[in-house]
């Protein structure tokens, strides 16, 4: 799997072109982070806050626990298990 072709995710069909066109950006800045050799929880937080931040400008409190609630189900659920094989590519 590739960044270019990310056909391989499951799912990403139903995306939409901007969700996909977002998860290429982020997958080349984690990419780009890495081969600084910048702490990978230091980027996940970077990642996370900087997504927070968007959530919190354009959503209201219950839309953003609802998306955290959903974060921590698949999380709960051994889903989110699968994107820790080195190199997780296109979270879209």
């Amino acid at each position: 799997m590739t960044p270019e072709d990310p056909s391989d995710l499951p799912g990403i069909e139903n995306a939409s072109p901007d969700l996909r066109h977002a998860g290429a950006v982020v997958d080349q800045a984690i990419d780009y982070m890495t081969k600084q050799s910048l702490d990978p929880v230091a980027i996940a937080s970077a990642l996370l806050g900087g997504a927070m931040g968007m959530l919190t400008m354009h959503l209201g409190p219950d839309a953003v626990l609802a998306v955290l609630d959903q974060a921590r189900a698949s999380v709960e659920s051994g889903e989110m298990a699968s994107l820790a094989e080195p190199p997780a590519q296109g979270h879209a």
